[in-house]
């Protein structure tokens, strides 16, 4: 049979349902942008600034010199701690303190300079931590 009074129990207005909904997001994106902020800062791209700052510091023309590499400590961001290495044909430079485990790390292929005349593909790298 026909029901002409049909039941409207759990039923909501449409309207009604999208301002419910967005309330809802709202409060979480709030919450999130909250929870976000409230978390311990993480510099995670101090790094590659570091490291092209760095490269300015250690190089000539584009050719990184090993025996510029204590100028690369000036360029460290401040309150920061910053290791600097240079790799080429098995050798090895660095400067700074040791290399903490959870630093922010960068590193690019660099020209590198052993001698007059004598130019070989090496490796910066930068590790950056508070």
């Amino acid at each position: 049979m026909f029901d002409p009074a049909p039941s409207r129990r759990g039923q909501v207005e449409p309207l009604a349902a999208l301002a419910a909904l967005f309330a809802v997001c709202v409060g979480l994106s709030t919450y999130a942008l909250v929870v976000a902020d409230a978390g311990v800062s993480t510099d995670r791209d101090a790094a590659g600034p570091a490291l092209a700052a760095v490269h300015d510091e250690v190089s000539v023309r584009g050719v990184v010199h090993p025996d510029r590499l204590g100028r690369a400590l000036d360029a460290r961001p401040l309150g920061s701690r910053l290791n600097v290495s240079l790799t080429t044909d098995g050798r090895q430079w660095t400067v700074g303190p040791d290399a903490a485990v959870r630093g922010d790390r960068a590193f690019r292929r660099v020209s590198v300079r052993l001698g007059p005349g004598r130019v070989r593909h090496g490796r910066l790298r930068a590790v950056v931590w508070r």
